[in-house]
């Protein structure tokens, strides 16, 4: 048993069972113990590699998207480019780098979401000047182009076992093998009531406590000010069934084994995001798999150029990074992609009716 696992062993038996959404905060963003305090979480050498690590062509399709809204938008002088959590930085370099591209857009100033110390010195190292928020709801009130890759995924959720016509939440306790997975007296919940419709007893259905509150504020930046959201994430239109997943060294593991050692996540919701900023007053633009989203905005082409000058095992990583990205059986297809903009505004690239 790790250090966290008998620091949350302590607290379940002084104040009862942790729902997930406890648990998994705990194990993400402990200040000592927790997974993003002090674990190298992305690249090769990490847990887990994300798009913009597979490929520089990911973050620049992202870029020229989000340049070409600015631009149609009356490319406004006061607005700010943000990443939510981002990483190391790679999305937002690569960004940076095609930014050019888009007359004026890369003189905008960058803000990032990172709750993370140790992820916010990495950043400022990759790029200089970046201002960094704790919260969304620091965010400067400005027209905001803003791209969320694989952010929402690691919001804490909580879980909920359908019974005959209510729900069991599903608890973190504890037992004498250590921590174990429990669940709750059944009891209704609002927020879950029209999913009584599409469920049948025994089902698991997952929420997302701060999802709308977030997107809510940033939706209501945009109504205000202008700008456009890009979400990537994977997950589908709607919950179903138990998604939280624990990857350790590229591989699956035990969510309960060795709190703080492992990224936990989980699927987003879309539908539940679509909710959220249309009651903000958005217009969310279609959902989209990533492969159709980049091959709309010219990633083959894109890949066509940066060919030329590759061979052998460069030219071989650069082919395979380019399917991984959009093939339907890979990330081209687990990923989805929303926009959000306000009434009336121009809708990112790729995303178009």
């Amino acid at each position: 048993m790790n250090a966290l696992a008998m620091i949350l062993r302590q607290r379940v038996a002084q104040h009862g069972p942790l729902n997930l959404a406890d648990y998994m905060g705990e194990c993400l963003l402990h200040p000592e113990h927790g997974y993003y305090t002090q674990q190298e979480a992305f690249g090769r050498s990490g847990d887990f590699i994300t798009a913009p690590e597979i490929s520089q062509m990911f973050g620049e399709m992202v870029g020229l998207a989000l340049g070409a809204t600015w631009q149609a938008q009356g490319a406004p002088k006061d607005a700010i480019v943000v990443e939510l959590g981002p990483g190391r930085g790679t999305l937002m370099q690569d960004l940076r780098r095609i930014a050019p591209a888009v007359h004026g857009f890369d003189s905008l100033p960058l803000h990032m979401i990172e709750a993370s110390p140790r992820l916010r010195q990495l950043q400022s190292d990759a790029l200089p000047g970046v201002i960094h928020h704790c919260e969304v709801s620091q965010l400067p009130q400005a027209p905001l182009f803003l791209i969320a890759n694989e952010f929402f995924d690691a919001l804490p959720i909580r879980q909920f076992r359908r019974n005959t016509a209510n729900w069991e939440e599903i608890l973190v306790g504890c037992d004498a093998n250590g921590l174990c997975f429990g669940k709750a007296a059944p009891q209704s919940y609002p927020f879950l009531t029209h999913r009584l419709e599409d469920t049948e007893p025994g089902m698991i259905v997952e929420y997302c406590p701060a999802l709308p509150s977030i997107v809510a504020e940033l939706s209501q930046r945009m109504v205000d000010h202008g700008g456009a959201a890009l979400i990537i994430d994977y997950g589908d239109w709607r919950s179903q069934g138990d998604t939280l997943q624990a990857v350790c060294h590229h591989q699956h593991a035990d969510p309960l084994a060795a709190p703080g050692t492992a990224d936990l996540t989980a699927h987003l919701d879309f539908e539940v995001l679509y909710n959220a900023a249309r009651a903000a007053g958005l217009r969310p633009a279609r959902l989209a798999t990533q492969g159709v989203f980049l091959e709309r905005l010219g990633i083959t082409q894109r890949a066509q150029i940066l060919a030329k000058s590759l061979s052998g095992a460069a030219l071989d990583s650069h082919i395979a990074a380019h399917h991984r990205l959009i093939h339907p059986d890979e990330m081209g297809g687990l990923f989805k992609v929303m926009g959000l903009v306000a009434e009336g505004a121009a809708v990112p690239p790729g995303l178009e009716p």
